[in-house]
C-alpha cells in the first residue's frame, strides 16, 4: 500500500511541477472506464461509491484515496500504473465487449424460458445480419 501512495504522490508532484500533462487523471479514468464499457453508476456500485463521486474523481475535483486506487484498477481491469499514467494502457482490444459480457451475465439469472426468447431474437437479428450483409 505504501508503494501505491508513493507512486500516487509523485504522480501528483509530476503533475503540479512539470508542463500540464497529457492527460489528468480525470481525463484517463473517464477514458479506461468508457473503454472499458462501464457508466460512473457501474463503476461506482463495483467499489462501493456513489455516480457523483465518480463524477468529481473524473472532473479533477477530487481524487480518489490511495486505497481506492486498487479497487478502480481492478474493476477496469487494469494496473494502478496505468490508471496514474505511469505506464500506457496496452492495446487488447476491450471496449464495450466488457459490457455485453456484464449483461450476458446478468440475463443467465432469468428463468429458461425468458433466455430462450432472448437467443431467438438474437438468433434472428444474427441471421437477418448474414442476409443484409450476402
Amino acid at each position: 500500500m505504501a508503494m501505491i501512495a508513493t507512486a500516487w504522490s509523485v504522480t501528483i508532484m509530476a503533475q503540479k511541477n512539470a508542463e500540464p500533462a497529457e492527460e489528468a487523471f480525470g481525463e484517463r479514468l473517464a477514458r479506461i472506464r468508457k473503454e472499458r464499457g462501464f457508466t460512473q453508476t457501474e463503476l461506482g456500485d463495483a467499489i462501493g461509491v456513489s455516480q457523483r463521486v465518480i463524477s468529481y474523481y473524473e472532473r479533477a475535483t477530487q481524487r480518489p484515496p490511495a486505497e481506492l486506487l486498487p479497487k478502480i484498477a481492478a474493476v477496469l481491469g487494469v494496473t494502478t500504473d496505468v490508471l496514474l499514467g505511469v505506464e500506457a494502457l496496452p492495446e487488447d482490444g476491450r471496449t464495450v465487449d466488457a459490457r455485453l459480457r456484464r449483461k450476458l451475465k446478468e440475463l443467465e439469472s432469468l428463468p429458461t424460458k425468458d433466455r430462450k426468447a432472448i437467443m431467438q431474437v438474437i438468433d434472428a437479428m444474427l441471421e437477418r445480419q448474414k442476409v443484409n450483409n450476402a
